[in-house]
Formats: structure tokens, sequence, C-alpha cells
């Protein structure tokens, strides 16, 4: 066993117990770069949308930055979580993000704030919008929803606020008028609140309902996926046009060649994630052809 693996296996064992430590988890304090100490290395953020509030990302992203910092000589990559896609978004297009994985919506936005694309999450079939109500709710059909509450995570949202808007538009609402959308910022927060009965629905993506599934099996048991739409190109991954191309090309070799290895497997296995993929620019155009459509469904954006 060299010693590269051995490092990167202490550092999944690690990664993985802080899941069972329950009262270790209501102690925690999200530890942001400007708080990291100094390094003699060149510190490169790496920004993770909100796909997880900013302690399960650290969770989920801090051992592929420690498997990349293993490979990568003179270099040392850090997670930069977000409290929100507010926050996301005004980091994201201020450049302070050295290399990215935005939503497919920030993706192309990005490319217009000095951003490029090199490579994406695999498993483009989960990238689409669902919908969870209570079982007992009683709703069937979209129309049902009319003169009630749909909560979603955020405007900018792709999978889990502006597709299923799209969805309900389409299939017989008028998401203006006949329902109330409301924002509350973070994918596990839509889930809760239709949980706590405060929204009669609430969108989000595949990944965080089975999150949510795995970690509140009891809470998930009284909900119900009850329409989900059509999948879309997964997010992507961006790294700031003033990078060098060689360090570009050496993360996009390592992430993208995770999956041939039982560590790197192990690490894509708790993102639900089968692979990560090259992709460019162009791949995303698909994302501005979706939107083409939703503007044209829904003139009025929803307040």
């Amino acid at each position: 066993m060299t010693h590269v693996l051995a490092k990167t296996i202490i550092s999944l064992v690690i990664i993985f117990s802080l899941s069972a430590c329950e009262q270790e988890q209501a102690a925690y304090r999200p530890s942001f770069s400007e708080q990291a100490p100094d390094s003699a290395n060149t510190i490169y953020l790496f920004g993770i949308h909100p796909l997880h509030n900013p302690k399960r990302l650290h969770e989920l992203y801090g051992p592929i930055m420690t498997y990349i910092n293993q490979h990568i000589d003179d270099a040392e990559f850090r997670v930069e979580a977000s409290r929100n896609y507010q926050e996301f978004d005004q980091k994201l297009y201020a450049g302070k993000f050295d290399f990215a994985l935005p939503n497919p919506f920030q993706t192309l936005n990005s490319l217009q704030h000095g951003y490029q694309v090199f490579g994406k999450m695999g498993d483009d079939y989960n990238f689409r919008g669902i919908f969870l109500v209570r079982r007992d709710s009683g709703i069937r059909e979209p129309i049902d929803l009319k003169g009630k509450n749909v909560s979603y995570p955020a405007k900018t949202a792709l999978a889990a606020t502006m597709m299923p808007q799209y969805y309900l538009q389409t299939h017989g609402l008028n998401i203006n008028h006949d329902i109330r959308n409301v924002y509350v910022g973070s994918q596990e927060s839509s889930i809760m609140n239709v949980f706590l009965g405060h929204v009669s629905a609430a969108a989000t993506w595949p990944i965080p309902w089975l999150a949510f599934q795995q970690q509140q099996p009891d809470k998930a048991d009284q909900l119900e996926l009850i329409w989900q739409t059509e999948p879309l190109i997964n997010n992507g991954l961006v790294a700031r046009k003033d990078m060098p191309p060689q360090l570009v090309q050496r993360v996009a070799t390592l992430l993208t060649r995770l999956h041939e290895s039982p560590l790197g497997q192990a690490m894509l296995a708790q993102l639900s994630l089968s692979r990560f993929e090259l992709a460019t620019d162009d791949d995303y155009l698909i994302v501005q052809n979706f939107l083409d459509d939703f503007h044209h469904a829904i003139p009025d954006q929803p307040e």
C-alpha cells in the first residue's frame, strides 16, 4: 500500500465516522476559507454550490480535496462552502472561486464571469426536479395545489426550482397566480417544510431526497414522491480562466478517473454519483434552450 493510498483511506475512515456522531454535529461550526491556517502552498478555493448545508458539503467533498492535494504538489485545494444560493452566486460571479461546482444554470452564467467548463457530474438522469407531499395530503394532480404553498430552495436552483415551476406551469397551473412560491434557502429546508405542514408540496431533486431518506427514515416515511420532471444536464465543473491550463487538466484527470479505483468509488458513492466526466462550454447550451422555454412559458417571474 502506498503512502498516498494509506492517507486517503485514513481520510475516508475519519469522514465516514462523522455521520454517526450526532452530538458532535450539534456543536459543529463550518470552517470557511478565510478562517483557514496559513500554508506554504498556493491555495485554491473550490466552491461547491449548496447541494447540502455547509457541514454536509465539507463531509462529502473534504475527502476529494484531500485526494487532489495528495496528487498535486505545491497546491492546496480547500472546499469553500456557502450558506445559501445567494451567497454562492455572489462569490461565483465575483470570481472568488478558483474552481467550482455550480448547478447548470450557474454554470451557464459563470461563462460570462470569467470561467470555463472543464467537466461535469455524470448521471444526467438524476438531474431532475421532484415533488414531495405528505402521504395524508390528498394531493394527486398539480391542479390540487391551487391556492396552496409550494417550497423551493432558491430562485436560481435549476433542478429543484425552475424545472419544477416549468412542470407546474405546463400541467395546468399558473405559478404566478394559482400558488404561493416559498423560497426557503436549502434543499433540506424545502423537504422539512412539507414534512412540517408549512407547505402543501416541496420541490427538490433526487440527491437530497435520497440523503433525507437515509438520514431521517421515520420522517421520510411520511412523505411521498408524487411527480418528477424530465432530466437535464448535471452540475458543471468550472475553472477561472486565469488558472494554469496544466493545473486544470490535472484536476480534470483526477476527478474523471475517480471511478476507476475502489477508493474513488467509495468517495463518489457518498455523493450518490457514479462518476465525473469531461465537458466543455458547449455542453451547457442545452441549458439555454431550457431557459428560453421557461421564460416563454412563464414571462413574469414569481415573487
